[in-house]
């Protein structure tokens, strides 16, 4: 006998649900994922009706309550999952974002990568964490692979040594939403998001001038970076406001990197050259936290103590310049929060109209002045003849 629509079973289906129960007909299963056609034959009811049931459609209203409760019973003991590949064809959608980041081992990506990732898991799409190494093959290659598996939308996460490609175009082609984190695509059609760097430069010069600092070492980022421009015009704004004059003796620019350390061997390296010209100065405004650790291990060396003899400023606020000793002042981009954003945008733009109508966005995110241990007032001692001075390095 056996078990009919009705829910009535039979003699030879309660033995085998018994069986069941007991796990030895699951180790018996052939290998693989647990299928709809795997749960019908163990509970005895069609592959409709289980569909139905598990998929919770209006129609499993008519299906009786007792009915659903063991099909839901057997699925959960065969540990039966949803195929979601599945379900994509149906709705034509995979419910799953890229994200492409160019270097995780840049402190920058990891605070924008989990922001992403808490945007787009409420919303029930599956982040695909994709890291490039740096390399550009690596990142063409994981491009061609998000468009083979066809992902909704797609976040770039550019590190300072980001190249742009081609293929970023052959994604916006395709009706893909794309949105980048860290530059200026809005000229080439695609969506950004990046903190107001020239606003930060500002923001971190107007600090040690507030301080009392004049003498004001800058090391500026990389030519190529779209970055370094915007952070130097903030960094003159303040010195033409305030009058105070930018000793070209006391300005550096990192070249053209190859990882994100580069930056800290950049600031150690020009921190030397600036002790060894013998020109003063009592503070160093680095590109970037990175950087301005380099700058601290180079006071370091020479026996300076940070801030007392020398501030030190950075920018970005990653983990590394909180939990160094000195913890070093930045300007903090809200790294998570732009994440965050980046998430939210896509998903609107998923849901919107096709990517190839939608009009390129530049959102500019606010930078927020922290100050920690790495600055403060330059030293004041006595001269000779009792009069007082500011110290120079």
């Amino acid at each position: 006998m056996s078990r009919g629509e009705n829910g009535v079973v039979g003699n030879n289906e309660r033995a085998k649900v018994s069986f069941l129960a007991g796990g030895d007909e699951v180790s018996q299963r052939k290998p693989g994922h647990v299928t709809l056609l795997d749960i019908a034959r163990a509970s005895g009811f069609s592959v409709s009706t289980v569909s139905i049931v598990l998929s919770e459609a209006p129609l499993s209203q008519n299906v009786a309550a007792t009915t659903r409760s063991h099909i839901r019973e057997i699925a959960q003991q065969l540990g039966y999952h949803p195929d979601a590949y599945a379900r994509s064809l149906r709705r034509r959608s995979t419910q799953t974002v890229g994200i492409l980041a160019f270097d995780l081992s840049d402190p920058f990506c990891i605070p924008v990568m989990r922001g992403i990732q808490e945007g787009v898991h409420e919303a029930g799409y599956l982040p695909l964490v994709m890291d490039a190494q740096t390399q550009r093959q690596l990142f063409d290659m994981y491009l061609q692979m998000i468009l083979e598996r066809r992902a909704d939308g797609l976040i770039v996460i550019a590190s300072w040594v980001f190249e742009e490609t081609n293929l970023l175009g052959d994604i916006r082609k395709n009706n893909v939403p794309i949105l980048i984190v860290g530059r200026d695509l809005t000229a080439r059609g695609i969506s950004s998001i990046l903190v107001d760097n020239e606003s930060g430069g500002a923001l971190a010069t107007q600090h040690l001038h507030e301080l009392g600092h004049r003498r004001i070492a800058v090391i500026r980022g990389p030519q190529e970076m779209c970055d370094s421009e915007p952070r130097w015009a903030g960094i003159r704004k303040v010195a033409v406001q305030s009058g105070m004059r930018l000793d070209e003796r006391l300005l550096f620019q990192l070249p053209g990197l190859s990882d994100p350390a580069s930056g800290f061997e950049g600031g150690l390296r020009f921190t030397r050259q600036m002790l060894a010209s013998k020109c003063p100065f009592t503070a160093v405004l680095a590109f970037d936290d990175l950087t301005a650790l380099g700058v601290v291990r180079g006071l370091t060396e020479a026996g300076l103590r940070v801030p007392a003899d020398c501030s030190v400023m950075g920018f970005d606020d990653v983990l590394p310049s909180e939990v160094t000793t000195p913890a070093i002042s930045t300007i903090r981009q809200p790294l998570r929060a732009m994440g965050q954003e980046a998430g939210q945008r896509v998903l609107q733009a998923i849901r919107s109209a096709p990517a190839k109508e939608q009009k390129a966005h530049l959102h500019r995110t606010e930078p927020e002045l922290v100050v920690r241990m790495s600055t403060g007032p330059p030293r004041v001692e006595e001269t000779a003849n009792g009069r007082k001075r500011r110290a120079r390095t």
